[in-house]
């Protein structure tokens, strides 16, 4: 997990605890003992729980004040703003490509792009918008609202209509870090178990739009669209659900329209 939202203190934590407490119940004396004795090693961790609790907070609340002044940034331009979030290799940049092919000459567009590693993705985007920045997070698994912070005045000028950011591929830190994105969209390939949205529910309750891809690859796969719905509407029952291939261009219009609508 990412060292910068707190995961990894509480991750090692916890399974410092968890060996220490193994070598104890595993280390057997030679000798017959009273088990019912008090151990003198044995000790109390549970301060550990409250310092992570603290540290998740400090960092929380810090990045909900940039998130915060991005949003006002964003909105006095009048820039809607999407935040991107999907497990890797869902789709989200194929989806981009075909959404800013689209775009090109009839909305003014720009993209921020999240990886731990390499510029690849940016690579793919550029050229078929206004501005595309790549985002090098190392050791973070998502975006936090100070990197945005700090390329908004490089990536968008006054033209820019359209702002998509595209997070780092995880469905677990992004949902918890606003970066001051008017709405975050959930994206979830038909290659990926159908139960994704009750395994992971913090965003698919946050998120206001799901979208389905590859539904190309559905005929030759063992995948029911119908239980993947199914599990959406339990965990959120009034997301938007759009279902799509972006390699065929099948269910793209409708995806295309409800961006059009919200930028009018």
């Amino acid at each position: 997990m990412c060292k910068d939202c707190g995961c990894q203190e509480g991750n090692e934590k916890k399974y410092f605890k968890h060996n220490h407490e193994h070598h104890n119940n595993d280390h057997a004396h030679p000798h017959d003992h009273d088990h019912s004795r008090d151990h003198s090693h044995a000790q109390d961790y549970s301060h550990l729980h409250s310092r992570t609790v603290i540290l998740e907070k400090n960092v929380l609340s810090k990045n909900e004040e940039f998130a915060a002044k991005n949003r006002t940034w964003l909105k006095n331009r009048g820039i809607v703003t999407i935040n991107i979030i999907s497990s890797p290799g869902s789709g989200k940049t194929t989806l981009l490509e075909k959404t800013l092919d689209f775009m090109k000459g009839k909305i003014h567009c720009s993209v921020i792009v999240g990886d731990q590693s390499t510029d690849n993705d940016a690579k793919r985007l550029r050229g078929r918008c206004d501005y595309v920045y790549q985002i090098e997070t190392h050791a973070s698994c998502h975006l936090n609202a100070e990197q945005i912070s700090e390329v908004l005045p490089k990536v968008v000028n006054e033209n820019t209509q359209l702002l998509f950011i595209e997070n780092v591929g995880n469905l677990i830190c992004p949902a918890a870090f606003e970066l001051g994105e008017d709405f975050k969209v959930v994206l979830l390939a038909s290659t990926e178990g159908e139960d994704k949205p009750v395994k992971y529910p913090v965003i698919f309750s946050d998120a206001p739009v799901a979208i389905i891809t590859k539904t190309d690859l559905v005929p030759y796969l063992d995948w029911d669209v119908k239980k993947c719905r199914k599990h959406i509407r339990e965990i959120n029952p009034g997301m938007f659900i759009f279902e799509l291939s972006a390699k065929t261009g099948n269910g793209m219009e409708s995806w295309l329209d409800y961006l059009k609508k919200m930028i009018s």
